[in-house]
C-alpha cells in the first residue's frame, strides 16, 4: 500500500502495528478505526477534555515517553527515544524527527496534511474526511472508515446556526510574547463559516502569522476564540485581554472570548466537528 503524504510517497509492505504517536491529532482517527491498541508509545500533550472515557481508557494504556514542549507548543524529544521503540510507523512530524530522518532508518512517518509544508490549498471539512479515508486504507480498516465519514457528516449537517458576527482566532504566547492570528489556509476559516461567522482574517493567504494588537483593534472582531495546547484556560484569555489596548476590543467588552483547545480547530481531524459544536453551542443564541 503506497499513499501520498505531504507530498512524498509513503509505502507499507503491511498495515503498521507499532505505531508511536508524536501528535494528538491522530487520536480521533485510530479511535473510529479501531486502531489505538497499535500505539506502543505516545508522546507530547494529550489534554482529557479532549476525548470521551473509552479514548481516555485506550490512552491510558499507551505508554508516554514524555510530555515536554518549547513555548510554541512544539514537542522536545530525541530521535533515539523514538527510534528505541521500534515503530513500524510515526504519526506526527517534529523539529528534530523529520521525515527524512526517519526514512534513513527505515521508519515511514504520516503527518496531518494540514500541517505540512507543501500544503497550498485552503482546508475543509471533506479534508477530514479524506483523511479517514486515508487512514482506513493504510490499517486496512475500509468499513469502519466509512461509518465513521458518515457519522461525521451527519453532525456537521445539523449545524444550522448562522450567528452572523465577525471573529478572529488567536493564538496567544501565556506569559507575554508574539500573538499569532489564523487566515484563510488554518481549519478555523471553514471552521467559522460553518458556524455562521465572518473570520476577519480571512483576506489573509496563511495558515498562521503573527498579529499585532493594533491590528486586531483595526479590524476589531466581535468574537476572539483563542486556541492553547495546554494549561489554564483563564491564562490564556488573560494573556490577550492583558494587552495594552485590548480592553476596546468589542470582543473583550463584551465578554465573548473563548478559550478553546487547539485540535478543536486545527489541524482539520473529526475533533474540529467537536469544535465547531462547542462555538455554536457558545455563541449560537
Amino acid at each position: 500500500m503506497t499513499v501520498t503524504n505531504c507530498g512524498a510517497e509513503v509505502t507499507f509492505e503491511k498495515a503498521p502495528q507499532r505505531i508511536v504517536m508524536l501528535k494528538s491529532a491522530a487520536v480521533p482517527y485510530l479511535h473510529d478505526l479501531g486502531v489505538m491498541d497499535r500505539v506502543t508509545a505516545r508522546a507530547g500533550q494529550y489534554p482529557k477534555d479532549y476525548y470521551d472515557a473509552a479514548t481516555l481508557a485506550e490512552l491510558d494504556k499507551v505508554p508516554l515517553l514524555t510530555d515536554k514542549t518549547d513555548t510554541r507548543g512544539h514537542l522536545q524529544i530525541s530521535k533515539e527515544v523514538v527510534i528505541s521503540q521500534q515503530p513500524d510507523l510515526v504519526l506526527g512530524e517534529v523539529d528534530n524527527l523529520s521525515r527524512d530522518t526517519l526514512s534513513a532508518v527505515d521508519i515511514p512517518l504520516l503527518e496531518e496534511p494540514a500541517l505540512c509544508d507543501t500544503t497550498g490549498a485552503k482546508p475543509t471539512f471533506d479534508d477530514i474526511y479524506a483523511q479517514m479515508t486515508m487512514y482506513g486504507k493504510v490499517f486496512s480498516r475500509g468499513e469502519q472508515a466509512t461509518a465513521a465519514i458518515d457519522a461525521l457528516k451527519q453532525r456537521v449537517s445539523t449545524i444550522t446556526a448562522k450567528i452572523g458576527k465577525t471573529a478572529a482566532v488567536l493564538y496567544p504566547t501565556v506569559g507575554g510574547g508574539v500573538t499569532y492570528a489564523y487566515g484563510n489556509q488554518s481549519m478555523a476559516d471553514p471552521q467559522l463559516k460553518a458556524a455562521g461567522l465572518t473570520n476577519v482574517f480571512a483576506d489573509t493567504e496563511e495558515r498562521v502569522f503573527e498579529v499585532t494588537t493594533e491590528e486586531l483593534l483595526g479590524r476589531n472582531p466581535d468574537i476572539l476564540i483563542l486556541l492553547y495546547s495546554d494549561g489554564d484556560p483563564k491564562a490564556v484569555e488573560q494573556a490577550v485581554t492583558g494587552l495594552p489596548g485590548a480592553e476596546n476590543l468589542t470582543a473583550v467588552k463584551n465578554g465573548d472570548v473563548m478559550p478553546q483547545l487547539f485540535n478543536f480547530t486545527e489541524p482539520p481531524s473529526p475533533l474540529a466537528v467537536t469544535g465547531l459544536e462547542r462555538i455554536v453551542q457558545r455563541f449560537g443564541q
